[in-house]
């Protein structure tokens, strides 16, 4: 009963930056108690912890990783959502994208180490990818027409990121601005490049 709850939890966590005090209160054990347990299932492959970037500018940073539950099903079953169009009306419905893009685009890129950057005063970029050199960004959006965002500016500025992609569930791949391009999630079931022109 414990680790169901401690799963729902998590589903609801999914996303977001972790915070053990609130699912150790709930469950009436330590906040170490619950981190063992989230490593547990992270090192099982059933949950992503993904790290923040700190980058050295005056905005304070977020420090937490953020969770999510790496099979889109089992988090859709701990949410109650039975269908697609439950799915479409859902509060998480943006979470749940954000997710199983994050999940599509590690497993088709290379790239040597994974982040997600935040900022106190808004400012985030879901997944920075530092390869060699380089470090790219990957914004998920669930809409048919993304464009440049006050978040993808300052990322762009802030961190010096050669290109950030919106992956969105869109056909058309489009520049929406200096080093930041529309890329259909299709892409990647193509198995074409996801940085840089098609």
């Amino acid at each position: 009963m414990a680790l169901q709850r401690f799963w729902t939890m998590l589903a609801h966590y999914h996303g977001q930056p972790w915070n053990a005090s609130e699912p150790a209160r709930a469950l009436g054990v330590s906040e170490s108690t619950t981190r063992r347990h989230l490593d547990l299932l992270s090192d099982a492959l059933m949950v992503r912890q993904l790290r923040p970037y700190y980058a050295n500018i005056r905005q304070r940073q977020v420090k937490t990783p953020k969770i999510y539950i790496r099979d889109s099903g089992l988090l859709h079953q701990l949410l109650g959502i039975g269908t697609p169009k439950a799915l479409l009306t859902h509060p998480k419905l943006g979470a749940s994208w954000e997710g199983f893009v994050i999940e599509q685009v590690l497993s088709a890129t290379d790239h040597d180490e994974a982040f997600f950057w935040a900022t106190h005063q808004g400012a985030e970029i879901d997944l920075i990818l530092l390869r060699g050199g380089e470090m790219l960004g990957v914004e998920c959006k669930r809409t048919d027409t993304p464009t440049m965002t006050p978040s993808i500016r300052h990322a762009l500025e802030d961190l010096g990121l050669a290109q950030v992609v919106i992956i969105y569930p869109g056909t058309k791949r489009y520049p929406v601005a200096e080093r930041a391009e529309a890329v259909p999630l299709a892409t990647i079931a193509e198995g074409k490049a996801i940085f840089g022109r098609a």
